[in-house]
């Protein structure tokens, strides 16, 4: 996410409105997926990019989360969702390319509707992938590229929408950048709900392990 989103009035403006603009879409089907994402882990997690704090509430067996969040104005709204739930939350200024954590400490990682923004995919995946445990695994709740024609939309209006929308790039090929950071995608789910932006699908909703080096 570029530093305007991270700081000053565009980040706040940015923020404000977030939750209002998906109101409709978190009834409806991503509030659910959501549930469905993070509702059954345990242990300790890391969410990256927690935003305001929209999975938090589905949040029940673990014992420790960890919510990253490098924007100071969805931090703010981030602490009061953290003072509505009931697991312990540890708030931490943190882009997914640095992660302050040592290596293997998380039996889980959450990314919900995050790997869109981030500035670099690839350093992010290698960072999750080193403060995972060698038996724990990446959760994810992404949009993606489309094939087709909207694929085709999506590559060229990249740079424009980025601008506009907190550094969102709407062609990320996601799962395919999840495999080569050496994981194994063990479930996976593609669909396109409604309503979303007509640019932003499809989504992609699954779980990774780490491979073996080996």
């Amino acid at each position: 996410m570029t530093r305007e989103y991270l700081d000053g009035k565009a980040a706040e403006r940015f923020a404000r409105y977030y939750d209002s603009f998906n109101a409709p879409a978190e009834r409806r089907w991503a509030g659910a997926r959501r549930a469905r994402m993070v509702g059954s882990l345990t242990g300790t997690v890391l969410e990256i990019g927690a935003g305001t704090g929209a999975n938090l509430r589905h949040y029940r067996g673990v014992r420790e989360l960890v919510a990253a969040e490098p924007s100071a104005a969805m931090r703010e709204r981030l602490r009061d969702a953290v003072a509505a739930v009931q697991v312990p939350v540890d708030i931490v200024d943190a882009t997914a390319e640095r992660l302050p954590f040592y290596e293997t400490k998380f039996d889980a990682v959450v990314c919900g509707l995050v790997l869109c923004s981030v500035t670099d995919l690839d350093r992010a995946l290698v960072e999750i992938r080193r403060v995972l445990k060698p038996t724990g695994q990446l959760v994810f709740f992404e949009h993606i590229r489309a094939d087709g024609l909207l694929g085709w939309v999506q590559d060229r209006i990249e740079s424009t929408w980025a601008r506009i929308a907190a550094g969102c790039r709407p062609n990320r090929r996601t799962v395919q950048a999840i495999r080569a950071a050496g994981f194994t995608v063990r479930e996976l789910d593609i669909f396109r709900p409604w309503p979303r932006v007509p640019l932003v699908a499809p989504y992609a909703l699954g779980a990774a392990i780490p491979r073996d080096p080996k």
